[in-house]
């Protein structure tokens, strides 16, 4: 297993370089030059002590102040090479300094005027915050959900159940999203329609997660029904493929307890193809959601990354784009880590 492991980890830090490199020549192709702006930025500051200065004057020095901060950001070189390693900080830059990803600079934010980190760090608060809530309470209610399904197969419960999950399956879930507004908002009143906490608070502890929970609550709801179809038709298809193996009704054969068939024997072989999606729900906790964040007012990740191609704010959509890159690596090695203990071939075959 260890072996197995560690042939994995090697695949994922070949990918992960070749992908940064890919997209730091994407991130090169587009109208974006962070040594201009920080040099024009900086001549705009000496505009009053430049007043009397001839244009002749004014063209040197903002051409040294241009060189000054191509050579800080590694950029004063036209060998693609040498730019990329400066920009993951593995060469330094013309002062003999690193300033690269490994380093923590991942750029700067010129439309929100911040660095990037802490421009993406309150946007993913949020995004995991709904999401990992949203995750648990789906898989808590779709996994049993599914099992009861494929084990009273045909009954009059699994019929209602399949026309129930049809039905959200088949609805987008932006029409959702607005049939819950209207009906718990519009209607019922019970909670707000849009917004993360009450306007003009400045809770704290207990009252703050209260107040967060609140508006999230609505949130919450729409994202675990949108959730429940697709999910509970998957887990009931892989339980009853695995209920009709052979090994299943030999372990009926041989007197086993039908609880131990269902949970023990026929769940641990459904499991293999369910683990793909679930892990791939988890992953979805970091990307956000565009229709969701916008419809609820939710400040999160997927909102951040169209803001920013909007806005050409392209440090933030690079980064963005890296830490997609990386969760999508690592859950592919988490769910070749599963595979390998749910299936003891995966195992011996590695």
């Amino acid at each position: 297993m260890g072996k197995y492991i560690l042939k994995r980890i090697g695949y994922m830090i070949a990918v992960l370089i070749v992908l940064s490199f890919v997209l730091f020549l994407i991130y090169n192709l587009v109208p974006n030059n962070r040594a201009y702006t920080d040099a024009k930025a900086e001549m705009m500051t000496q505009k009053t002590r430049l007043r009397n200065a001839t244009q002749e004057e004014k063209d040197r020095m903002f051409d040294d102040l241009y060189v000054e901060y191509q050579r800080k950001y590694g950029t004063d070189t036209k060998n693609i090479a040498v730019k990329y390693l400066r920009w993951v900080g593995l060469m330094p830059n013309y002062y003999g300094k690193y300033s690269g990803l490994l380093q923590g600079d991942f750029g700067y934010s010129y439309e929100l005027k911040n660095d990037v980190v802490e421009v993406v760090k309150e946007p993913m608060k949020n995004t995991v915050f709904i999401n990992i809530f949203a995750t648990i309470l789906a898989l808590g209610i779709t996994i049993p959900l599914g099992i009861v399904c494929a084990v009273k197969k045909g009954s009059k419960g699994d019929q209602v159940m399949q026309v129930v999950t049809i039905i959200g399956y088949s609805l987008p879930s932006f029409v959702t999203a607005i049939l819950f507004v209207w009906i718990f908002c519009s209607l019922l009143g019970w909670f707000p329609p849009s917004g993360m906490k009450t306007p003009g608070s400045n809770y704290t502890g207990w009252k703050w997660f209260t107040d967060r929970m609140y508006y999230m609550i609505l949130p919450l709801i729409t994202m675990t029904f949108c959730s429940l179809g697709s999910m509970t038709r998957y887990v009931r298809a892989s339980m009853i493929d695995a209920l009709s193996l052979d090994c299943i009704r030999t372990a009926r054969a041989k007197g086993v307890t039908e609880k131990a068939v269902i949970y023990s024997h026929a769940w641990r072989n459904a499991l293999i193809p369910i683990v793909t999606l679930v892990v791939g729900w988890f992953l979805g906790i970091f990307g956000g959601s565009l229709m969701f964040e916008n419809i609820f007012g939710i400040n999160g990740m997927g909102k951040l990354m169209i803001q920013s191609l909007r806005t050409q704010d392209f440090d933030v959509v690079v980064l963005l784009q890296l830490f997609y890159v990386a969760i999508s690596l690592i859950g592919n090695l988490i769910i070749d880590i599963v595979y390998g203990l749910v299936d003891p071939r995966v195992r011996v075959s590695a």
